[in-house]
């Protein structure tokens, strides 16, 4: 398991501590995140911008290179509808048989995305660096960070090899980042932009995650409880005799 300094270190928690101690850390990181997200919100909706969101474009644009245009162009697309949708529909088809409770959750996560992306869009009301509206924040970034951030947890949590898991990890991180970096690249956003749909995509995943765990936790105890409780009566040489069956009953 990676260690605590790890950028996934988050998922562990979430993983291996279902206690009240580790729902008091993700119920924190949660709240650092949404704390942070309102400051950045508070900010762009003044219009304002910092000198780090003016230095991050000239470095960007120093960088250009027109031979990287189509590049970026086909990275960005990843979180476009066109690019989202499928990617959903294949989460749900690859989860059916392993984990249907995910299978099920996976396309409702996303169109509460899609909800807290335009509800956050109208609120603040900030122009892109390409006087394009509604840019704050990232919707991209924050779908992206939801969807593979998703991927990474249940990645985490399976029974492939060490390596395997870490692999996955780190390209779902990199798919990430290449597209924050793309909508830098293109105009599309500012840094802020780019960290305020970041951080609002941490503090809804973290526990929407757990709360989908909590339920199929309270579903697997009731399921116990009926099985414990379920008798049969079979018949005996002195009559009817209860028999207490106790039931197997298997939880994804």
């Amino acid at each position: 398991m990676a260690s605590g300094n790890s950028p996934c270190h988050i998922f562990d928690v979430l993983r291996e501590d279902a206690g009240p101690n580790g729902s008091r850390r993700l119920l924190g990181v949660a709240i650092v995140s949404l704390v942070t997200f309102l400051g950045l919100a508070g900010i762009a909706a003044t219009g304002r911008l910092s000198d780090l969101d003016l230095f991050t474009r000239t470095l960007v644009h120093i960088a250009r290179n027109p031979l990287l245009d189509p590049t970026m162009s086909a990275i960005s697309s990843l979180g476009e509808n066109y690019g989202l949708v499928p990617l959903i529909a294949f989460g749900v088809a690859f989860l059916w048989h392993r984990s249907r409770r995910w299978a099920l959750a996976l396309p409702l996560l996303m169109a509460g995305t899609g909800m807290l992306q335009l509800g956050a869009k109208w609120a603040v009301d900030r122009p892109r660096p390409n006087l394009a509206a509604w840019g704050f924040p990232s919707g991209h970034v924050l779908s992206l960070v939801v969807f593979f951030g998703l991927v990474i947890y249940l990645l985490r949590g399976s029974t492939l090899p060490r390596r395997q898991r870490r692999l996955g990890s780190a390209g779902a991180a990199a798919l990430v980042l290449a597209v924050a970096f793309s909508r830098l690249y293109l105009d599309a956003h500012w840094l802020s932009d780019v960290a305020g749909g970041f951080t609002l995509a941490i503090a809804y995943l973290l526990p929407a995650i757990w709360f989908v765990e909590w339920l199929a936790g309270r579903a697997a105890v009731a399921r116990d409880a009926t099985a414990q409780n379920l008798t049969l009566t079979l018949p005996t040489k002195n009559g009817p005799e209860p028999t207490l069956i106790r039931l197997a009953s298997r939880s994804e």
